[in-house]
């Protein structure tokens, strides 16, 4: 039996958040850190993951070599704009399983590109046969060869449907 959602309580508690963390953009201080290094994805086909990110989407590869944590393993890298990497492993032997939307995992990875590139980039995705749904005039919601959503925006960094984010 499904409960049935109490969209007013959600309302309610999303503002007493607002309220209670949310700081103005003078008043709330810089972060620790740095930016992303990478963000790294688990790959069942090495070649297949470097043809989808590297030919079809247009992020470069930038390094591959093996993993520090499991021997055999790959550790490889895409170039996704200002200083930031995408990064993949493949874990050969492991068994591991097929892609999964879980309670502190992966819901998707969203990624900013140029409106130009990204009329480019949907006309490649519907050439080559990947389901994809458009939202809002602005993004592309897609999966990789291993079932990992992907976003792909037009809106600029810190900015989401006319909202600054940052």
């Amino acid at each position: 039996m499904t409960s049935e959602i109490d969209l007013a309580a959600i309302d309610a508690e999303r503002e007493r958040l607002r309220t209670t963390y949310l700081r103005s953009p003078r008043e709330r201080p810089a972060s620790s850190a740095r930016g992303l290094h990478h963000f790294a994805v688990v790959c069942s086909d090495v070649e297949a993951t470097i043809r989808f990110y590297q030919e079809l989407l247009e992020f470069p590869l930038t390094e591959i070599f093996e993993n520090r944590d499991y021997k055999g393993s790959n550790h490889f890298f895409f170039d996704i704009g200002n200083n930031n990497l995408l990064a993949f492993f493949d874990f050969p032997g492991l068994g591991v399983g097929p892609y999964a939307e879980v309670l502190g995992g992966l819901h998707h990875i969203a990624i900013s590109v140029e409106p130009e590139k990204w009329e480019r980039l949907k006309g490649k995705l519907r050439e080559a046969g990947v389901d994809y749904q458009e939202e809002s005039g602005t993004s592309i919601y897609f999966r990789d060869p291993d079932g990992a959503r992907l976003e792909l925006i037009a809106d600029p960094l810190g900015e989401m449907y006319g909202t600054s984010v940052l």
